[in-house]
């Protein structure tokens, strides 16, 4: 027997569960707001549960049996043996740890949760499809709705993902065998860091990327160093070349790529991993019938307090346009939460930092230097290699630096660039210092503790003003 379809109404409805999705239902019901979430799938999204997450746990385990192999000459000699399923089980455990967080900080806060497919059935109501045979569905009424559905990966022709041969990122973070070789298509964060995990755990791995260089958008000294890093794993680059397709060949597959010339090249693997971005989830939930506009990409364009051309349906995290990160969606769910309440929220997108946690890893946050020449301001930059910081040299991990841009008349900081040994660590003091306008003198006046890696931001200030004491002043 079906159920049929069961009408109820909530102040606040946000669609999807994500980070953006599950941090806007907790701040509106923190703020008196009958809020009801909505998921199909899994609390968290795909950051908890298929990116984020995963991914830095791999990240961290092949750290960990990369680190053992090759510290000789610290007068360590180790061979770790790599269990892959055991690694991906704790991976899964420390998924579902977060996961069940998120489900009962929701519940505590007294969000109403509702699992199923959600589309817009007008501008004032969404239905629900239940999973499950004879589950039904229901209709709920909103006053305000929050849309926060993320998005997928991009899909290129001939490379349909199958899980087997092909794989999405989130095939890649499911394997519970090590495959012994891989090829990866795309040289961004993504393709960047899985290639490295994957290299550390022994795999041998190819990037073939269409594009002259990796890690596009970051400045070629920043992607240079990690590129090089790459390379010192065992990773083999080819550039110029746009995957064209695939095919069995024995045990494994046959990926062909072509360059500018029509040159085809052939490389043999045991699977391939497609990582050339993700597209927005915007096709899933009829927002026609809500009256809410996408641009030519599928995002749905926003002001700065998350508000659609719609005025109280409301857009946030990958749906809403780059950059496509899970903290600023949960950012802009706090934004679009507290414009419901009434509270005199908006965003400010010059402090939105980044990270790629590559080897080593790269923080990034407002100008580079070229921006802020472009922007009319009068750049001064500081720098501190890592090879410099006592800190560094101790953990063995003296690849990278620091680097800080500020205006030259007035000395507010706006920007950073960081690559190095925990630099999705080291760029938060920088942002701070973005947000708040502080100057070189207040970072360079700010004591740091001695070890450590964080005197390379002190040490970048007080270069770019001409007094640094452990490198050279340029």
């Amino acid at each position: 027997m079906v159920v049929g379809d069961i009408a109820t109404g909530t102040e606040v409805v946000v669609i999807g569960a994500g980070p953006g999705g599950y941090v806007a239902a907790i701040r509106a019901a923190q703020l008196g707001l009958d809020t009801t979430l909505i998921e199909k799938d899994a609390y968290g999204g795909t950051c908890l549960n298929y990116g984020c997450i995963p991914s830095k746990a791999l990240v961290t385990a092949s750290d960990v049996a990369h680190a053992a192999r090759e510290a000789e000459e610290m007068g360590i000699h180790a061979d770790p043996a790599v269990d892959m399923k055991g690694m991906v089980s704790w991976k899964d455990g420390v998924v579902d740890q977060l996961t069940s967080g998120v489900e009962k900080l929701c519940k505590a806060n007294g969000v109403n949760l509702v699992e199923g497919t959600a589309e817009f059935a007008d501008e004032n109501k969404v239905r629900v499809a239940h999973g499950g045979d004879g589950q039904g569905s229901e209709s709920i009424e909103f006053e305000h709705a929050i849309v926060s559905t993320g998005s997928r990966p991009v899909q290129i022709p001939n490379f349909e993902f199958d899980g087997e041969y092909v794989l999405s990122s989130r095939d890649a973070l499911a394997l519970d065998t090590l495959p012994e070789s891989l090829v990866v298509v795309g040289a961004g964060y993504i393709g960047m860091e899985l290639g490295t995990v994957f290299a550390k755990l022994g795999t041998d791995v190819t990037v073939v990327e269409m594009l002259d260089s990796a890690l596009p958008g970051y400045e070629d000294d920043v992607a240079r160093i990690v590129r090089d890093r790459a390379e010192e794993l065992g990773i083999e680059f080819h550039f110029g070349e746009a995957a064209k397709d695939w095919e069995r060949s024995g045990d494994g597959i046959t990926v062909r790529t072509e360059d500018g010339d029509g040159t085809v090249s052939e490389f043999g693997a045991e699977k391939v991993l497609v990582a050339v971005g993700r597209t927005p989830v915007t096709d899933t939930v009829n927002l026609e019938a809500a009256g809410v506009e996408t641009d030519e990409r599928g995002f749905v364009p926003t002001d700065d307090r998350a508000r659609t051309n719609v005025e109280h349906v409301y857009a946030i995290g990958d749906v809403a346009g780059e950059p496509m990160l899970a903290h600023k969606a949960m950012k802009e769910g706090q934004v679009a939460a507290e414009v419901i309440a009434g509270e005199p929220s908006a965003l400010d997108y010059q402090s939105v930092p980044a990270a790629v946690f590559t080897d080593p890893e790269i923080g990034t946050v407002g100008m580079t230097e070229a921006e802020a020449d472009e922007a009319g301001f009068e750049p001064v930059v500081g720098q501190m290699p890592m090879r410099a910081s006592g800190r560094a040299l101790t953990m063995n991990e003296s690849d990278g630096f620091v680097r800080i841009v500020a205006d030259g008349p007035s000395g507010f900081v706006l920007g950073a660039q960081v690559v190095a040994p925990e630099a999705s660590e080291l760029i938060a003091e920088l942002t701070l210092a973005v947000e708040m306008g502080a100057t070189l003198e207040d970072v360079a006046a700010t004591i740091h503790v001695h070890p450590t890696l964080s005197e390379a931001v002190m040490e970048a200030a007080e270069n770019a003003e001409g007094q640094a004491i452990h490198t050279l002043n340029r």
